[in-house]
């Protein structure tokens, strides 16, 4: 019995997701150790970051430049040499140079000395990703080279070279795999035949990011790896916003044999979460050894039969992998009397609940990075603008729990917004109060229902609200049009034509943008406050997607929350605000008519909806918007991938939307909640019978995060944006 006791069977481990900010090394160095810290603190002996923790998963054209492989191998280095990372087995990720190929990797060390450099096997390059851009898959499956190190590594490591490539690590006491991100995702995933070869631990160091339903898919894709095949997996994920226009949701998990064992949080304002779990590897090995069709395949030798030669998947897959010997055990002695973890039962947000939370934090971390003093707002009454103003708001509510929860690094990021070194927050609407700035922009077609609902939805949740009238801007640019042509363009309901009445529309919309962008830039400054802010816009997918837009009007902004969700989540959201945070105004903009109010009042009444103007001539055709989106995405995806039109690498280029509303339920990498960045072009203006847009791709910005926010561009190459 004493031996028995001594045996060692119980491991403590950690994941973690992380908010690590693009090429911010400083900060990411200090996230990774506060990490490995707290992971020491709960008794866990190996610790798994995201995928290119070091550097910040979205560089994009930045990998290509050598000083991003010379600061990660820098931090590299004063991870080795720091006393925190002593006694636990770190896995960390960074890109590394081989054999002058660039790699996306993991650099797995143990007390200053390092086991192995694990390259990435299955890039993602799909959707959003372009991993094959900037990285070259590992395809030498099983096998291993000698990686010398550089100098400054030598130095530390006393090391000069060491194993790279596709390798597990045998400890005292286990075996643990591998795997990274997109290989988690493919049909043949490297877990399956790690596990057949023995690897008791898998991990997967994981860049995902946030879409809706998304987290179904994850979870499922572990507990049924680890139902099939047994084993303990950990999953790591960046969480944030950053740099790019994408939310990473972090949603670390550990997973034993088919069950959830720590749940990590999918939306959350913190910027470091460490999970840990104490498991059984006794309860593995048992699992496995009743699975008699596993037993089987794994007890198969290396096949060595000619004919197998035009069949090498058969052949590796019982072939054994490459083992890296390490002399530490990540159980103890002594562990008899150790508690275990218990299993648990993943809890799922509701659609309107993920948007209600996932583009809030994103709004979050593009306001404290981008050092403005909030947002500026153009509020219509409708549902778009106002789901917008919700989120604002929903951001707010978060912000002030996460102060109240004690967190720091958000209270110092809030003072340091708001500029008051003193500055508590406790209520989301006084909060709102001092970043949130809305406008009703009205004119003589503007109704005073639509007044009221911006008014209102403004007074509950606390924005500082203006209201003003654009006739006289739209009546000295119409002079100046008459002036010099002699011809005084109508509206169609005063006898024009409709090429002179969409015009007019157009001129009120785009008059629009211009003051937003204006008081975005002053009206802090005309109530004598410092700084400026974002403007954001409020067009959702399905009516991008068909082109029912007008190009440069007021939703042409520096972010747009809601570029990515269709309007049918959209008033779920809303209906959710205006239970969960009691919002009564958004009863009535839930059931008025969609209108632009671009057109005359027909006795004071709105005479123009968007039912009929977005459709003409088949109204009935509005309720399934959202499915001709859908149709659309569908039929524009080959096209997903065209060519950068930027001038230079690292430059914001152009490439097609394919992503429909109704592929937030399937695809991981689907329609995404994201802020459609700048610019956004779109068919010639807005049309009646706009269904012949259907099959006509509007265009976005795409690429790293190029604001033109109301102080100019923020550029991507500054070397820290706010201190943290």
């Amino acid at each position: 019995m004493a031996t028995a006791a001594r045996m060692g069977r119980k491991v403590t481990v950690a994941t973690c997701a992380l908010n690590q900010w693009a090429l911010d090394f400083e900060g990411n160095l200090q996230r990774i150790l506060k990490s490995i810290e707290i992971a020491k603190h709960k008794g866990a002996r190996y610790r798994l970051g995201p995928e290119l923790e070091i550097c910040g998963y979205g560089c994009w054209d930045h990998y290509y430049e050598s000083d991003t492989l010379l600061h990660s191998l820098q931090v590299l280095a004063a991870l080795l040499e720091s006393p925190v990372t002593q006694d636990i087995i770190c896995d960390v990720g960074m890109p590394i140079m081989h054999r002058n190929v660039r790699y996306n990797c993991r650099v797995i060390f143990l007390n200053g000395k390092i086991l192995l450099i694990r390259p990435k096997m299955a890039l993602a390059n799909e959707g959003n990703y372009r991993e094959l851009r900037w990285f070259t898959p590992w395809s030498r499956s099983r096998q291993t080279e000698e990686y010398f190190l550089p100098r400054m590594i030598q130095d530390l490591t006393e090391q000069e070279s060491v194993p790279f490539g596709d390798a597990v690590l045998s400890t005292r006491d286990t075996c643990i795999g591998s795997e990274v991100c997109e290989e988690l995702w493919t049909p043949h995933s490297p877990h399956v035949d790690m596990g057949l070869d023995g690897v008791e631990i898998f991990t997967n160091a994981s860049g995902s990011h946030h879409v809706l339903r998304k987290a179904h898919a994850r979870v499922d894709l572990v507990t049924t790896a680890t139902t099939k095949n047994g084993g303990i997996y950990l999953l790591a994920n960046q969480k944030g916003c950053d740099g790019d226009r994408l939310y990473y949701d972090g949603c670390a998990l550990i997973a034993m044999n088919g069950g959830i064992f720590a749940q990590g949080s999918q939306f959350s304002l913190d910027d470091v979460e460490v999970l840990t779990a104490t498991l059984d590897l006794e309860d593995v090995r048992s699992y496995r050894a009743e699975i008699s069709s596993r037993n089987l395949a794994s007890s198969q030798g290396p096949v060595r039969v000619p004919a197998l030669r035009a069949c090498p998947s058969q052949a590796s897959r019982v072939s054994p992998y490459p083992r890296v010997k390490v002399d530490f055990a990540l159980s103890r002695d002594e562990d008899l009397l150790e508690p275990l973890s218990e299993p648990v039962e993943w809890k799922y947000h509701s659609p309107a609940e993920e948007i209600s939370l996932g583009p809030a934090c994103w709004l979050w971390d593009f306001l404290r990075r981008s050092q403005q003093a909030g947002f500026f707002l153009p509020l219509s009454g409708g549902v778009d603008s106002g789901a917008t103003a919700c989120l604002v708001y929903s951001m707010c509510h978060q912000v002030c729990e996460a102060v109240k929860h004690g967190s720091q690094e958000v209270l110092a990021d809030v003072r340091t917004i708001v500029n008051q070194t003193s500055y508590t927050p406790q209520d989301p609407r006084e909060l709102c109060s001092r970043i949130l700035t809305t406008c009703y922009m009205a004119s003589e077609n503007s109704s005073r229902e639509t007044c009221n609902r911006a008014g209102d939805l403004a007074q509950q949740i606390g924005s500082h609200h203006i209201g003003l009238n654009i006739d006289p801007a739209v009546k000295a640019i119409m002079g100046i049009f008459s002036l010099v042509t002699g011809k005084s363009p109508a509206f169609s309901a005063h006898g024009g034509s409709s090429r002179e009445s969409l015009a007019l529309q157009n001129v009120q919309a785009r008059v629009r943008m211009v003051i937003a962008y204006l008081f975005a830039q002053l009206s802090l400054w005309s109530r004598g406050a410092p700084g400026r802010l974002l403007v954001l816009g409020s067009a959702n997918v399905d009516e991008s997607l068909l082109g029912y837009l007008t190009k440069y009007d007021c939703s042409s902004a520096d972010i747009n929350p809601i570029g990515g969700v269709s309007k049918t989540d959209l008033r779920a959201f809303v209906q959710l605000c205006m239970e969960r945070f009691r919002l009564p105004a958004l009863q009535s903009i839930l059931v008025a008519p969609a209108t632009a109010e671009l057109e005359p009042l027909a006795h004071g009444r709105v005479s123009q909806t968007d039912e009929v103007t977005a459709v003409a001539p088949s109204p009935c055709f509005f309720p399934h918007l959202p499915a001709a989106g859908f149709l659309h995405g569908l039929l524009s995806a080959p096209t997903s991938h065209a060519p950068s039109l930027g001038s230079r690498p690292g430059s914001p280029g152009l490439s097609a939307i394919h992503r429909g509303p109704s592929a937030f339920n399937s695809g991981r990498h689907g329609s995404d909640l994201r802020g459609a960045v700048g610019l956004r072009e779109a068919p010639e203006d807005r049309q009646d019978g706009a269904l012949q847009h259907v099959l006509q791709t509007p265009l976005r910005v795409e690429g790293r995060l190029h604001p033109q926010t109301a102080s100019g561009p923020v550029h991507p190459s500054a070397p820290r944006w706010p201190t943290k």
